[in-house]
């Protein structure tokens, strides 16, 4: 569905730029700029700390993403244009005031073998060996920018341009949970099994996705993520200890 703006770009209180889209009858968009930048997806997930400490009724999801937040209501309870104007309203701070701040998760990772099919096609598009991919890979403090695709997936960034291997041309039918994948400047990982295009170069053991827990998922926006190569023997032992 097409967008509609409900207004021009305007500054806030924090000289941050925005504007207001209207997503049919029960959506809203604010949004804080058109490309992948720490600073922009800082001010979009501040924003939706604040929308969430309000404790609206009739808000039924709040989704922050890499420049914009969405806020889903009833429209029986809301009328786009007095949400709106509520939203203009708000208070704002500057991202580093957000609580609590990003936690650092250190991610293990099995490089290649069975469980990174496409690790030498990356590694190859690259101009390095298969060992130089994955160093350069675990290099980058990565930031989740967002969740999305399927429940609990988390947008990485931002890849090294060297790595930033396109999609697949044609989607695996099955990637198993766990899964590290690269496309173009994101990386992500797979927290339960699904189809998906992205080039995959490697296999975590830690589950992302935690049924019996509060926190569903283990990584949230914001979040940031360091890679650690690990050997067979290691993902192994680590495996048998996440399924008891």
């Amino acid at each position: 569905m097409r967008s509609q703006s409900h207004e021009q770009r305007r500054k806030d209180s924090t000289g941050t730029t925005f504007r207001i889209l209207l997503l049919g009858d029960s959506a809203l968009t604010i949004e804080f700029g058109n490309e992948i930048d720490p600073k922009i997806n800082a001010h979009a997930i501040a924003f939706a700390e604040t929308i969430v400490g309000q404790r609206w009724s009739g808000i039924h999801d709040i989704i922050p993403t890499y420049r914009s937040v969405t806020v889903h209501f009833d429209p029986l309870q809301w009328e786009s244009a007095t949400l709106a104007k509520k939203l203009k309203t708000l208070p704002r701070r500057e991202p580093d005031q957000a609580e609590p701040p990003g936690i650092l998760h250190e991610i293990p990772v099995l490089y290649g073998d069975e469980w990174g099919q496409d690790l030498e096609e990356v590694a190859t598009f690259a101009g390095l060996q298969p060992a130089e991919a994955i160093a350069l890979h675990a290099s980058v403090l990565y930031r989740v920018y967002m969740l999305g695709f399927s429940p609990g997936f988390p947008y990485l960034g931002l890849v090294p341009g060297q790595l930033a291997m396109p999609r697949r041309a044609t989607p695996r039918t099955k990637v198993p949970a766990g899964s590290v994948g690269i496309a173009d400047r994101q990386t992500g990982i797979y927290p339960t099994e699904t189809p998906g295009g992205w080039q995959i170069i490697g296999r975590t053991p830690i589950s992302l996705y935690r049924k019996a827990r509060t926190n569903t998922f283990l990584l949230k926006p914001g979040d940031r993520v360091r890679f650690k190569p690990i050997m067979r023997d290691e993902f192994d032992q680590l495996s048998r200890e996440t399924e008891t």
